[in-house]
């Protein structure tokens, strides 16, 4: 069997334009295991068209190998299990009835969610909840520009992206991005002081290390770049920003309503069962 899928993936890789063509023909076999067998059309399912020979032929051994394997541990547990172990029908009735339960809760939500969180109850929440916000790492907004010291356009970048102006903002952005390494604007949205020291390579703290005033400057001594973030804001500790905590409250307030009405669909079923004597609990005779 080896033998077989070592040949025949071989001649995949060799070929550049037809790797699964010569892998297999039509309506014929590419493996077999046991009375088990593995056809062309199965194989094309898995792997994507125009893609590399080698790539086909790899894909192609992944496939083949992972079918085999799941019928050879198969063939071995229906030898070595015994009767009761080999009886899954508890099992797959169970799966049937979780499955059922999921597909019906997900149409029940969607029926009757409301999606809409307004800045409003996002606000109230937060207010209500301002000690669960507290910043374990500072939150900044920034612009960030990497160039090259000897840039000719180095200074004009770093003047402009301090600029309060709009036409110089668009200015630097223009020129930052068509002659620098690397660019973002991201003076309007907080960003976690990790996510901000990852764009130096650098942890956090010894990003905070280089901020003198409003410019947090470092230049790597191996290399030619100077990378240079100017701090529009930055908070260091205490609650977080209401903008900056929005996306989740709002997950919090949506995670709040599926609860509620999974708490209300399961106390209709239950009541409306009673009623209709279609649930019944009989109550134990001493």
């Amino acid at each position: 069997m080896r033998k077989i899928l070592t040949y025949l993936l071989l001649a995949a890789a060799l070929c550049s334009c037809n790797a699964i063509s010569s892998l297999v023909h039509d309506d014929q076999v590419v493996a077999k295991v046991g009375k088990n067998k593995l056809y062309r059309s199965e194989l094309e399912q898995f792997i994507p068209n125009m893609i590399p020979a080698a790539d086909s032929a790899r894909l192609a051994e992944q496939y083949i190998n992972t079918w085999a394997m799941d019928l050879l541990y198969l063939d071995m547990a229906e030898k070595e299990l015994s009767k009761g172990e080999l009886d899954v029908s508890a099992d797959l009735e169970n799966f049937r009835r979780s499955l059922l339960k999921y597909r019906y809760e997900q149409r029940y939500i969607n029926d009757r969610l409301d999606t809409l969180v307004t800045d409003e109850q996002i606000r109230q929440y937060y207010q209500a909840h301002e000690a669960d916000f507290e910043l374990k790492r500072p939150v900044l907004k920034v612009r960030f520009v990497d160039v090259m010291k000897d840039s000719p356009n180095k200074d004009a970048i770093l003047s402009m992206m301090t600029s309060q102006e709009y036409d110089e903002l668009q200015r630097a952005d223009t020129l930052a991005k068509s002659t620098a390494l690397r660019y973002f604007d991201s003076s309007d949205t907080w960003m976690d002081a990790n996510e901000l020291a990852k764009s130096f390579g650098l942890d956090y703290t010894q990003m905070l290390s280089f901020l003198k005033g409003d410019m947090i400057r470092y230049e790597p001594e191996d290399r030619a770049d100077l990378m240079v973030a100017y701090v529009c804001d930055i908070r260091r500790s205490g609650p977080a920003p209401l903008d900056y905590c929005s996306g989740r409250i709002r997950d919090i307030l949506m995670s709040a309503r599926k609860h509620d009405l999974m708490n209300s669909l399961e106390r209709d079923l239950l009541e409306n069962a009673l009623e209709r004597k279609q649930f019944v609990i009989y109550e134990n005779e001493e």
